[in-house]
């Protein structure tokens, strides 16, 4: 099928702000590509708290402007919003609120949540403070965390309690090895996945696209949900819509284990 415009949540295309763009000429070439492989929306997400503390909400927001002046100004049709790759961590909520801590498209509505990549610690109660709050909790690449590959179970309950998930789109097609293209794919097929996402941090290695990926979720779980996750649920985040949340598949599900087993003996 041809694909609608792509929107990518999670792109580290501001430069000089983080470990993403280094350089105005890096987010140019970035940019290109993006628009090349259909994507008409980025929100940029720089990371915040944790090691990036000094990244304050005014600051992001400022650079985001002059990035798009800068896209304008190279005529390049792509649409940049604020946003933050936002650490788990004490007075994350606080910040929120003051709006020094971004939400994705500066709604204050949905919050990308990153674990540190090496461990799991329980969500639980971050979910009800940003649903006291009024905001919806997105986990970014949870396919790609070491302590989620060791207990995939965690991941039915959080969704079920409002979290929603965002894999990497590079994930699913390999990019990051076989146990996250594997991992990812089981995820899909249990309705554990709401959005596809670059998480791209330059032009030569780890780019933003998305096209490879949205084909291979049309393949896995049709053309229609592959739509949902690369274009209309991003898109109700860039505009601070709800999102329709399907299920998971938790009656029926096979573990994590289960599947592998599956997969090797097929």
């Amino acid at each position: 099928m041809v694909a609608p415009a792509f929107v990518d949540i999670h792109c580290h295309l501001a430069p000089g702000i983080d470990d993403g763009s280094k350089s105005w000429d890096e987010t140019r070439q970035m940019a290109q590509i993006a628009v090349a492989d259909g994507i008409e929306v980025v929100v940029c997400t720089p990371h915040q708290l944790g090691n990036y503390s000094h990244n304050d909400g005014a600051m992001i927001r400022q650079r985001v402007d002059e990035l798009q002046n800068f896209l304008d100004d190279n005529r390049i049709p792509l649409t940049v919003l604020p946003g933050a790759d936002v650490r788990i961590e004490d007075g994350m909520i606080g910040g929120l609120n003051s709006g020094d801590v971004l939400s994705l498209a500066d709604h204050r509505r949905h919050i990308l949540l990153e674990l540190p990549h090496e461990l799991y610690f329980p969500l639980e109660g971050v979910l009800e403070d940003l649903h006291a709050n009024g905001m919806v909790g997105i986990l970014s690449h949870p396919e790609r965390n070491q302590g989620i590959l060791q207990t995939p179970e965690v991941l039915a309950p959080l969704v079920e309690q409002g979290c929603l998930m965002q894999v990497t789109a590079g994930s699913l097609i390999g990019s990051m090895g076989p146990r996250c293209q594997q991992f990812s794919e089981w995820m899909l097929e249990h309705n554990l996945v709401h959005f596809l996402a670059t998480d791209a941090h330059g032009p030569k290695s780890r780019r933003p696209l998305m096209r490879r990926a949205f084909e291979r979720a049309s393949q896995l779980v049709g053309d229609d949900v592959a739509v949902q996750l690369c274009c209309d649920n991003p898109l109700a985040v860039a505009e601070g819509d709800d999102i329709e949340v399907t299920a998971p598949l938790t009656n029926r599900r096979r573990s994590w284990t289960n599947w592998i087993f599956g997969r090797r003996a097929a």
